[in-house]
């Protein structure tokens, strides 16, 4: 028993191939990621996914499936979020996705995206022995927010808060260096959102806090390009304080200075700012110091089901 997961994101479409391994926890055997942003638009009233995002697409996921075939696996779900979600144009991408690659895609809800991240986390060996903690995803199209009480997800919210639309919202051109007016609309706007949400804060004294998604995999990144060794050996405790330095740092440079800058994948040098900026005002709401950063989110909580 084999499974492929491949989960289909607003800036980046991630491959993960999976067995069942001790303890029925899925166990890595081969993970790949596309930088391919389909989700140009997604901050406009009506978003629509474009012809060339969605050839982009296409090809990305059948090439994902592809090789995790030649890999073995037996079990396929490609899962599409909260680009594919909000565009007008949705089920006409997933269309193609199907008739290009065999495997009919799921369109996951907001609610069912944060349920599978903290079904993934749950996975993670680092976080085995916790029973109460908040997780915090930020990807391209929505923040996923989720409460677990005894290791089970007593609140989760799903909200239209994820790097790329925010980029397109308020830090435009995102070729210049990003504006302290647009920092304090993003920090004004992700505030408001979060408070209206319903979603408890601030965060309990002493709760163990857990981020996920590109931009923390990033910070870490940068780091272990800064020391000359790989991502896995950095320390996954990310201080909110490290945050507001990178923040100073990148967001004072043009677009191709971000891009220059070790560790930070050129696909994501636009909307690095902003994503920092959402993460520094989720943790001034919440009372957060840090993350613990994890790896195991969406596509672990897909494998989990496939392998179970």
């Amino acid at each position: 028993m084999r499974a492929a997961v491949v989960d289909v994101g607003s800036n980046s479409i991630k491959l993960l191939v999976a067995d069942r391994g001790p303890e029925g926890r899925p166990a890595e055997v081969a993970s790949q990621t596309l930088e391919v942003r389909i989700s140009k638009g997604i901050g406009s009233g009506r978003p629509r996914l474009g012809d060339q995002g969605m050839e982009r697409g296409v090809e990305a996921i059948t090439s994902l499936l592809a090789r995790a075939r030649s890999l073995g696996a037996d079990r396929f779900a490609v899962v599409a979020t909260s680009a594919v979600r909000d565009a007008s144009n949705g089920a006409q991408f997933l269309e193609r996705v199907r008739a290009a690659s065999g495997v009919t895609p799921r369109l996951l809800t907001g609610r069912e995206e944060a349920d599978l991240i903290g079904r993934g986390l749950t996975t993670d060996p680092a976080l085995v022995a916790l029973r109460d903690f908040h997780v915090y995803d930020l990807g391209g199209g929505s923040l996923e927010c989720l409460a677990f009480v005894e290791r089970k997800a007593e609140r989760a919210v799903s909200l239209p808060l994820g790097c790329v639309r925010l980029t397109e919202m308020f830090a435009q051109p995102a070729a210049e260096p990003i504006s302290a007016s647009a920092l304090s609309n993003i920090a004004r706007h992700v505030k408001g959102a979060l408070q209206e949400s319903g979603f408890p804060f601030p965060v309990p004294a002493g709760s163990f806090v857990v981020g996920t998604g590109g931009t923390l995999t990033t910070v870490r990144a940068m780091r272990a390009a800064a020391g000359g060794f790989t991502l896995e050996r950095t320390e996954p405790l990310i201080r909110v304080a490290l945050l507001r330095e990178i923040l100073a740092t990148v967001g004072s440079l043009d677009l191709a200075g971000r891009k220059a800058v070790k560790g930070l994948s050129p696909e994501r040098a636009d909307v690095f700012p902003t994503a920092l900026a959402t993460f520094i005002a989720l943790a001034e709401l919440g009372g957060i110091q840090a993350f613990h950063h994890s790896l195991r989110n969406l596509r672990w909580g897909v494998a989990a089901g496939l392998l179970a």
